[in-house]
């Protein structure tokens, strides 16, 4: 049996995002998964980036993740998607790069794959579980198949408790945050390894 192949694709502007894919791909990683972490091109102008410096520091923190092209959706066999909310739906960078998936998804060749999804936003109520379901949305039109957290895990009820996928307001990763990341992406492994298996 092959190991499961995982695109892990992310945008962070500030650094959230960023983490929580570093901490799922060694949890992938450690549950025999084959990942490739992958960053999503900043469309933002470039006077805005650099007009913060937080941003501008992120972005260069960043520079030795490549970016995600068609082939690291066509590769793999599920997929772990993070970017923040932005006025309660997902980033333009990761929708920009969604929508170049056009040609893939015709000819069929991101269904039957496995998806999950994470976000962050600065308040607890800013769009976090609206993100997370518009990105499902578009993997429902792609034909995967969704793997969300659910309360399948103790951890859940721990964490903030959503069921979509992590979720957590803009800042540092909690102990608890992490276990709760470990278990979306364990879980991710297991269920696209029964797929491919």
């Amino acid at each position: 049996m092959s190991d499961p192949k995982i695109t892990i694709l992310f945008y962070s502007t500030y650094g959230t995002n960023h983490a929580v894919a570093l901490r799922a791909s060694e949890a992938m990683k450690a549950a025999g998964a084959d990942v490739r972490l992958r960053r999503v091109k900043e469309t933002a102008p470039k006077e805005v980036v650099e007009g913060q410096d937080a941003w501008k520091q992120q972005l260069a923190a960043m520079d030795d993740i490549p970016e995600a092209t068609p082939d690291d959706m066509e590769w793999a066999d599920g997929y772990w998607l993070s970017a923040p909310t932005r006025y309660g739906v997902v980033a333009s960078q990761m929708r920009a790069f969604i929508d170049t998936l056009g040609g893939l998804w015709q000819e069929g060749k991101l269904a039957n794959k496995t998806f999950t999804a994470t976000t962050s936003s600065n308040t607890s109520h800013g769009g976090q579980e609206m993100t997370l379901q518009s990105l499902y949305t578009s993997a429902m039109h792609w034909g995967c198949i969704l793997v969300p957290p659910g309360y399948a895990d103790p951890i859940k009820f721990e964490d903030n408790g959503n069921p979509y996928g992590f979720s957590k307001t803009a800042g540092e990763i909690t102990e608890v945050e992490g276990k709760s990341i470990d278990y979306q992406a364990k879980r991710l492994v297991q269920m696209t390894g029964k797929l491919v298996g």
